[in-house]
């Protein structure tokens, strides 16, 4: 086992880690921007180093700065988290050419999973169902246009390297294509430095369902049940839970074992994330695999009582699995909203400042995963995500209960949050019936809300 792993991360992502790696007795080392000197996963590590300026590309975008930290700290491994560096090959191959572990799976599957259109194809050969689309290079516009036409709209232009919700357009015809190939290219580059785009068939209303998996060094695979992501705006998720209402048991254990096969395909190792889209006639597609832990594992740690996090460390230390796949029940069922410091009644427009009360809930089945505290100045220059709320119930009827308590027990002022808009999403009759898409935020809440 590790000695000593350093968290290129911060908020609550690093706090989780911190945590794991206490409770397996690893020592942390936490790297911060000078905005974030007060922050709390710099007060929970072991050591705290400082790694540059509040701008992200010179701290924790920042590899040069965060190996030299690593060295100067004398740690064995690196834990990524999410965002920043996590999903970034060239850091991936960096930290083995350093002799230092990085803490989820090689860079070659990295870079694999990040050209969507060389996953695509990969996942074609290993049987994985994929939307369809072009598989080849698209030379120009003219070119892209024609391959529209043929797939037939309405297309998805999505960025190659793209993730997040960035680099995507959709086009019902040629006039909104044309708009949207250069936006999404001009998109591309800026986000990912990559303008390579990719084309295929936008499916109507689609769920978003991701299966977790968890693959070791030793050639295991295990899936840990699904998660359903359809509560989007603008392709950034809402609210998670799991295991979806969508799924007969019959189609979860078919889209489980697919996605085993997706993680072989790639010589898989570590935490990983395979997400489909499912239309209305449970017919699904490989949209694509996350290389990295999810903002939403928690729903599945509760609902399977496996510690993720745990998992991440204990595979790259050189460890077997701790579970089979017969190991894995799903039990019960959790729900995770996330609290942002935004105002949705001013088109969910970012609200950093400063928490001057805090009054956060509690109780059975209630879990908040949050870095913030009293007196804690929100900064402005990252993700405006301020707490995950997970709420946990023997069934989804008792989970969307104990949410909706612990919704209306958390209170955070000097900043507006989304934490009456989360509570509302819990009172609409296509929410309680579990009858939605990922059009349904932007079609049916957002406007009304405004």
């Amino acid at each position: 086992m590790f000695k000593k792993v350093l968290i290129a991360n911060r908020g609550e992502i690093a706090v989780r880690i911190i945590r794991a790696c206490k409770e397996l007795c690893i020592s942390t080392v936490a790297v911060y921007s000078d905005i974030d000197k007060e922050a709390l996963h710099t007060q929970l590590a072991d050591e705290a180093v400082c790694i540059g300026s509040y701008m992200a590309k010179d701290s924790y975008l920042n590899i040069k700065n965060i190996l030299s930290a690593c060295v100067l700290t004398g740690a064995d491994a690196i834990h990524p988290g999410f965002g920043f560096l996590s999903e970034n090959a060239k850091f991936a191959k960096m930290c083995r050419e350093c002799n230092i572990k990085f803490i989820g799976p090689d860079y070659e599957s990295i870079e694999l999973m990040g050209n969507k259109s060389k996953a695509r194809e990969v996942m074609k050969n290993a049987d994985v169902p994929v939307v369809p689309g072009f598989e080849g290079t698209i030379e120009n516009e003219e070119h892209a246009l024609n391959i529209a036409k043929n797939i037939g709209y309405p297309v998805m232009i999505k960025a190659s390297a793209g993730g997040g919700g960035k680099g995507i357009r959709i086009a019902r015809d040629d006039e909104e294509f044309k708009k949207g190939y250069n936006t999404a290219k001009s998109e591309a580059l800026a986000c990912f430095g990559d303008d390579t785009l990719y084309i295929e068939k936008f499916i109507e209303k689609p769920k978003h369902i991701e299966f977790q998996v968890l693959a070791d060094e030793h050639g295991n695979v295990i899936h840990l049940g699904e998660r359903e992501c359809s509560m989007q705006r603008k392709n950034q998720k809402v609210l998670e839970e799991a295991p979806s209402s969508a799924l007969s048991n019959k189609l979860r254990k078919e889209m489980g074992e697919v996605s085993k096969r997706a993680a072989k395909a790639c010589n898989y190792k570590n935490a990983g994330t395979v997400e489909f889209l499912l239309d209305k006639d449970n017919n699904y597609y490989f949209m694509e695999m996350n290389t990295r832990i999810q903002v939403e594992h928690p729903i599945t740690e509760m609902v399977t009582g496996v510690d993720l996090l745990k998992e991440q460390l204990l595979i790259a230390s050189g460890e077997e699995l701790s579970y089979k796949q017969e190991d894995i029940k799903i039990k019960g069922h959790a729900i995770e909203c996330r609290i942002n410091a935004e105002d949705p009644k001013n088109d969910f427009r970012p609200c950093p400042g400063i928490i001057n009360e805090l009054y956060m809930p509690g109780g059975l089945g209630v879990r908040l995963d949050s870095a913030i505290y009293c007196g804690y100045k929100i900064p402005h220059c990252y993700d405006s995500m301020l707490a995950k709320l997970i709420c946990y119930g023997n069934d989804r009827n008792e989970a969307i209960i104990r949410m909706k308590r612990a919704l209306s027990e958390f209170g955070v002022g000097g900043v507006k949050t989304n934490i009456e808009f989360q509570y509302s999403i819990l009172e609409t009759e296509e929410f309680l019936k579990g009858d939605y898409d990922t059009a349904f935020l932007g079609e049916k809440m957002v406007n009304k809300y405004a």
